[in-house]
């Protein structure tokens, strides 16, 4: 097997306005390639439009940018046709969950083996700062200057109503984080959907700052591994446990807890219940935010399904080719 560097994976130089997100996730993204170890003649990097969109151009495998919104669509037909192919989709949340809305919900459903990555500020940075599908309920925006009048959609919920069985999050400057669940998702035979948390700082600055830097996590985020403890705080003192249908933060050691009444964390659960209360936690209800695998399981895809069904039918044919096709019925020469 060939050894790689992510310097394998590089080409270009990437412009995006320094600070941004975007340059954060593509370092990660090429250490990821390099430690997964796939050539890059056999992978693939597809987008949509938007400033996380550019992202093929800085790549050194196959890439493409499509048009808006349909960077799910483009790389379903490549998947399909080439199940061999190792692709990574890139979409912002405009670019995803707006225009892109349905190919992204019935990429799930389906289950393409695509890497499907969802790079989350918050803004449509691109077109100079409107809001987007994931701003909050009363963001002010250069479309919305009294600010929204409506909800946010919260992607893991998206994911997780299409049938979704992959769901994993990331912060952007958290790079060793950002490579495992990269890996993990290359690692699943299905749709896996990442969503990084990433700032623009031009038109959303700060916009995920309660998770942005080390410190931060450490005080507002829960990293989840499956099979251990559902533990975190700077000195792991906090856990989670269930109380009715619900969570509850607990501290270890106080009204009786112990790490024995801790949840376990289970992302190979198909009952996905828990996954779906982990995934949409958040500090503003007095949650950490999670990060790391929260659903990992498996279920048939839908490349690998197509093509079996292809061979299936073609022994069954006494013709496999056009040609062939042409030469089993009755033949007329004209002179």
């Amino acid at each position: 097997m060939n050894t790689y560097t992510a310097q394998d994976y590089k080409k270009g130089l990437p412009r995006w306005c320094p600070g941004c997100g975007d340059h954060f996730f593509l370092s990660s993204l090429q250490k990821a390639m390099a430690e997964i170890g796939i050539p890059p003649y056999e992978t693939a990097v597809i987008s949509g439009i938007g400033c996380s969109s550019r992202l093929p151009y800085y790549v050194n495998t196959y890439a493409m940018q499509t048009i808006h919104g349909r960077a799910a669509a483009i790389a379903t037909g490549a998947k399909v046709t080439n199940p061999k192919l190792t692709i990574w989709q890139i979409s912002g949340d405009g670019d995803a969950l707006a225009i892109g809305g349905n190919h992204f919900i019935h990429a799930m459903r389906r289950n393409i083996d695509l890497n499907m990555i969802l790079l989350n500020n918050r803004i449509y940075g691109l077109t100079k700062g409107q809001y987007s599908p994931t701003s909050p309920r009363g963001f002010i925006s250069k479309s919305t200057p009294f600010g929204t009048t409506e909800d946010p959609f919260r992607p893991a919920e998206l994911c997780f109503g299409a049938r979704g069985n992959f769901f994993a999050r990331s912060v952007a400057t958290d790079n060793a984080e950002t490579i495992s669940i990269l890996q993990a998702a290359q690692k699943h035979k299905g749709a896996a959907v990442c969503e990084i948390l990433q700032n623009c700082v031009i038109f959303n600055n700060g916009c995920h700052d309660i998770v942005y830097t080390s410190k931060s996590r450490s005080e507002n985020a829960i990293y989840v591994r499956h099979g251990e403890p559902l533990v975190f705080g700077k000195d792991k003192e906090y856990g989670l446990v269930q109380q009715g249908f619900g969570l509850k933060v607990v501290k270890i050691g106080e009204d009786g807890y112990t790490l024995n009444d801790i949840l376990i964390h289970d992302a190979h659960c198909q009952d996905n219940t828990l996954q779906l209360k982990l995934a949409l936690m958040s500090n503003e209800n007095g949650f950490p935010i999670a990060l790391g695998v929260i659903r990992d399981v498996e279920a048939p895809n839908y490349d690998t399904a197509v093509n079996e069904q292809i061979e299936e039918i073609k022994a069954k044919k006494p013709y496999h080719n056009f040609m062939e096709m042409l030469e089993t019925n009755d033949i007329w020469e004209v002179k």
